[in-house]
């Protein structure tokens, strides 16, 4: 759900073998088989190491940008994204993957493409350069850019723009669809009607007919049913006021559109976007959960004292020593409840991780690694050190 969840990299795609409506089956694969089988499919094993990383990171920001925009399912389809080169990537059931492309993508399948700011993968199109042209990156071109020296990440910026940035380690989980579950009618809480209720007053910005919902608190009051019955009016849905999946699809889609969220110039969405409002958490629902589980998961990447958390929306022994972990760390009471300042401690540590870690290439320096093998980028990270080096680091140093 754009307005409520991170990205992460989904376990398993599902590609519909033709175009969206065609009656072809749908094969559910790895999602590192299904980049590896896109990369074998898409270009040449021979090209220069540089080109190769940068369209493999363009082909799992294109693709991650599909199960994020939740593209196809909120369309009704039951499916993540399509074999057809006209509306997706290039996808060929059952072959074989070239060597060196699939250890690159063991390497890459869990980083992707971003604009500075801005939450959603990028929806990195591309095409072949010679017989087809688009805004995004070409294929061939790449190669010739590699070949005059290019790294993959300038070669990236000069198709997508300076404005780029990598983020690196996402997290893997199951793909989690975005609708509750249930219709949400008058007098309902949760933070899934709160997640609505933003989404509604950003598309009343476009739609001025839509009335204005005045509080985004979670409460499905009447400005709420009174908002809810106008979108489905304008929209040809059954006016009932009620979000059942059908509205709840038709409400993001339309919001996913209006930011051009599936659309390589994009609006965007931004982290202050983002449910971080502690009061929306209070409830523990299961949307709660699994947002403060994705949060624990990316800070366990960085303090070793934090357990890794699984994200299933259920508040376990797992979630709670990891919650405890965080408060030591913090210096508060460790009670292994969320309460308001565990909520920000939190929220402080992953954007702060956010914005110097995940997404800078000072610190993961794609360009150093470019003209590396896979077998000395290995040995590098062999040597490099991952434990204290024996004596404090301070401002002005440098090593």
């Amino acid at each position: 759900m754009p307005v409520s969840v991170t990205p992460y990299i989904p376990t398993y795609i599902t590609v519909h073998m033709g175009t969206p409506t065609s009656n072809a089956e749908n094969v559910t694969v790895p999602f590192q088989d299904y980049i590896k089988n896109v990369a074998s499919s898409e270009i040449y094993p021979t090209w220069n190491y540089s080109a190769l990383r940068a369209n493999i990171l363009a082909q799992v920001s294109f693709a991650l940008n599909r199960v994020y925009t939740e593209y196809y399912p909120s369309r009704g389809y039951n499916f993540n994204i399509t074999a057809s080169t006209a509306y997706d990537q290039k996808f060929i059931k059952g072959r074989n993957f070239f060597d060196s492309v699939s250890e690159l993508v063991d390497e890459l399948f869990d980083d992707y493409i971003r604009r500075q700011g801005y939450v959603e993968p990028l929806s990195a199109r591309f095409c072949n350069g010679t017989t087809s042209q688009c805004d995004g990156l070409s294929q061939w071109g790449s190669e010739a850019l590699a070949q005059e020296g290019y790294t993959s990440v300038e070669i990236l910026k000069n198709y997508y723009g300076p404005d780029i940035e990598l983020v690196v380690n996402a997290p893997v989980q199951d793909i989690q669809y975005s609708y509750p579950g249930t219709p949400m009618r008058l007098g309902d809480r949760s933070g899934d009607i709160r997640i609505a209720q933003f989404a509604l007053n950003r598309i009343a910005q476009a739609y001025p007919a839509i009335p204005k919902i005045s509080s985004v608190d979670g409460i499905f009051g009447p400005e709420t049913e009174a908002s809810v019955r106008a979108f489905q009016s304008i929209f040809n849905l059954a006016v009932d006021g009620v979000i059942g999946k059908g509205t709840w699809y038709a409400i993001f889609r339309l919001y996913s559109g209006i930011l051009q969220l599936s659309e390589l110039v994009s609006e965007g969405q931004t982290f202050p976007q983002l449910n971080f409002d502690y009061n929306s958490y209070q409830t523990y629902g299961p949307e709660q959960i699994s947002l403060l589980q994705y949060l624990l998961s990316v800070l366990s990447q960085f303090y070793t004292t934090i357990p890794f958390v699984s994200i299933d929306g259920i508040y376990g022994d797992q979630t709670r020593q990891a919650v405890r972990a965080l408060q030591q760390d913090a210096g508060l009471p460790q009670t292994g409840v969320v309460d308001e300042a565990t909520w920000n401690a939190l929220v402080d540590r992953f954007l702060s991780i956010d914005r110097t870690v995940l997404s800078t290439t000072d610190i993961f320096p794609f360009t150093a690694v470019d003209h590396l093998t896979p077998v000395e980028i290995q040995e590098s990270l062999a040597t490099r050190p991952d434990q204290f080096p024996g004596h404090p680091l301070e401002y002005g140093q440098s090593d």
